[in-house]
């Protein structure tokens, strides 16, 4: 059960991060310029963070060998995009979202703690924003972790190339009559 505390310090820190978003969002509506996920589409996102995100998510099961490790990480980026294709619009929309945010420099930033671009932070950097993600306190950030892990957790699993890794067979056969 949470404490008041950290019921107020959980409203401070999303009232702040929500007063940025819209800070950002709104000289570009007065232009009448795109809004966030028209800026950073979800095509030219979701591989960035992916690519980063899969490797430590992935720990232990990936291959070691650097082509072949190249190789799973691009087939487990291009599952998460068939996984998102096939999700309702309003989901698509909301993961369309998060990749946004993850993406775009001033969010990234606040929301994920990364100051540098996907394909440049460590490893290091990636698991704890990862961890922050998962342990917090907002349900809207842990939801966002979850949505991360399903989805590449997903397209591993769902990767026949991966199935030796953790000794499936595939599915059984259909018996023909």
């Amino acid at each position: 059960m949470a404490t008041r505390r950290q019921f107020l310090k959980t409203g401070v820190i999303g009232g702040v991060v929500l007063a940025t978003a819209l800070a950002l969002h709104k000289p570009l509506d007065r232009l009448g310029k795109r809004t966030l996920v028209e800026q950073v589409p979800i095509a030219g996102a979701l591989p960035l963070v992916v690519a980063a995100v899969a490797p430590i998510m992935l720990a232990g099961v990936l291959p070691k060998d650097g082509a072949a490790r190249v190789a799973a990480i691009r087939r487990a980026t291009e599952g998460v995009g068939i996984a998102v294709a096939a999700l309702s619009a309003a989901s698509q929309r909301e993961v369309a979202e998060l990749f946004a945010l993850l993406a775009f420099p001033p969010t990234r930033l606040l929301a994920a703690g990364l100051s540098t671009p996907w394909p440049e932070a460590s490893e290091d950097d990636i698991r704890a924003f990862l961890e922050r993600w998962r342990h917090s306190p907002i349900d809207l950030l842990k939801s966002g972790y979850m949505a991360l892990h399903d989805l590449i957790l997903g397209a591993w699993y769902a990767d026949s190339a991966a199935w030796e890794t953790i000794g499936y067979p595939g599915p059984p056969g259909v018996p023909h009559a």
